[in-house]
């Protein structure tokens, strides 16, 4: 399958992420998934810790969204019209986060480029501030020190977006209020937003300090810029409502713009971007900022999306904070057991494991630290006992609700051996 695909795709993979270029090996073609589990061309079955990258939050073909999506199906796949789908689903967005509008896109890339382009709208500015190691899609001008695949592969700078296209982005360290206010003491009035993922996923999990997000906001609404909180990872998926709940609500505040993704798709290209009402009416056609989708609410995405929403309730979300914190200590027993140093950090249900380090990664310069010479030993002895994770070391690790025992078990059986191997890995280290 690898050979066809990579005569007919680049690299053989339609996303890099995809790729097994950081860890060796042969990218796995799946077949089918079910629950907590995937089957290959080969028949080989393995318990899945990726999830889609996010969105599986129920496990894979949840008998309720498929036939949601079957009946969806039969009606029609896309009219180009409104169709109450996406209202619903609108509605139920709302219902569940701090804003009060939304648009509906078809990818995260696609709603984080609206979302500047509707910042730079409202404020007739054009300057833009991000951080190292956060990955917002493949916008241009926000591919500067980006995560993800970008530093998965080490792909020097941004090759094909021109320099006068990330002009106007200025990259600070994450988690450093400091370099903020200084960026705003001297550009402040240039600025249109801050844009950060609320806890960033693709540097590895770096959660944001205490207060970190807050201070965003008070520091971007004292310059007139906005500040854009991009849920596509985190949005239903590190709690119910994002991210934000687990910050922003409790310590009363609330992002200008926001970004979702994964979860509200159900499996499927969906996306969206909100925020405030006054804000959003900038948007045409009841305002005078552009933005367009031919396939945008796509009756079947939304409705995967709606259904997956709705069963995401709260007893669930306590039930998938209690498999993380089970699978984070069934690993970090091996590592311990092992002699691997390593520091395993979460945001909500969501986790990674930083690879040879001993202190908390704070930042993007943390994040690169890491030996991921070890994780690749690691990897490929997971995959070889039938578990899948995310082929790089940079990304976050997915529960769902299917992860029942039976996954736990064979995860557990797994983990020893490659816990071994990665403290090979190290001792071989020049």
């Amino acid at each position: 399958m690898f050979q066809r695909a990579r005569r007919v795709s680049p690299g053989g993979v339609n996303s890099p992420v995809r790729a097994f270029k950081a860890v060796g090996g042969t990218p796995r073609f799946m077949t089918s998934g079910e629950g907590a589990w995937l089957t290959d061309v080969d028949g080989n079955r393995y318990v899945d810790f990726v999830g889609s990258w996010g969105p599986m939050l129920l496990g894979h073909a949840h008998p309720q969204v498929i036939a949601a999506v079957q009946e969806a199906v039969a009606r029609g796949t896309s009219f180009g019209t409104p169709a109450e789908p996406e209202v619903a689903l609108a509605e139920e967005i709302v219902e569940r986060t701090s804003v009060e509008s939304v648009r509906l896109v078809t990818s995260g890339t696609e709603a984080t480029m609206s979302a500047i382009r509707l910042a730079r709208g409202v404020t007739g500015r054009d300057r833009v501030v991000k951080f190292a190691g956060c990955y917002h899609g493949h916008v241009d001008p926000l591919l500067a020190e980006a995560g993800s695949g970008v530093v998965t592969l080490g792909i020097p700078g941004t090759p094909g977006v021109p320099a006068h296209v990330t002009a106007d982005t200025i990259v600070l360290p994450y988690n450093d209020v400091d370099a903020v206010q200084a960026a705003f003491a001297e550009f402040g009035g240039q600025i249109a937003c801050i844009i950060t993922e609320a806890a960033p996923g693709n540097m590895g999990l770096v959660p944001p300090a205490p207060g970190f997000n807050a201070a965003l906001a008070r520091i971007a609404s004292e310059h007139g810029a906005l500040f854009i909180s991009d849920e596509v990872m985190t949005g239903f998926r590190a709690a119910r409502a994002g991210h934000w709940e687990l910050d922003g609500q409790r310590e009363g505040w609330a992002p200008d713009l926001v970004t979702f993704g994964k979860v509200m798709g159900g499996g499927f290209p969906s996306a969206a971007f909100g925020g405030r009402r006054d804000l959003m009416e900038h948007l045409a056609p009841a305002g005078p900022v552009y933005q367009a989708g031919t396939l945008a609410g796509n009756p079947v995405a939304t409705t995967a999306g709606l259904t997956t929403l709705r069963l995401a309730t709260p007893e669930l979300y306590t039930d998938l904070l209690a498999t993380s914190l089970r699978v984070r200590e069934l690993v970090g027993e091996a590592l311990v057991g092992a002699g691997v140093p390593h520091v395993i950090q979460a945001a909500g249900t969501m986790f990674s494991v930083m690879w040879g380090v001993t202190d908390p990664v704070t930042d993007f310069a943390g994040a690169q630290r890491q030996d991921t010479a070890a994780f690749a030993a690691f990897f490929s002895s997971m995959l070889d006992q039938g578990v899948y994770l995310p082929p790089s070391a940079f990304e976050t690790w997915f529960v769902s609700a299917a992860h029942d025992d039976a996954a736990l078990t064979t995860l557990s059986e797994a983990l020893p051996a490659a816990a071994r191997a990665a403290a090979r890995a190290l001792d071989d280290r020049p």
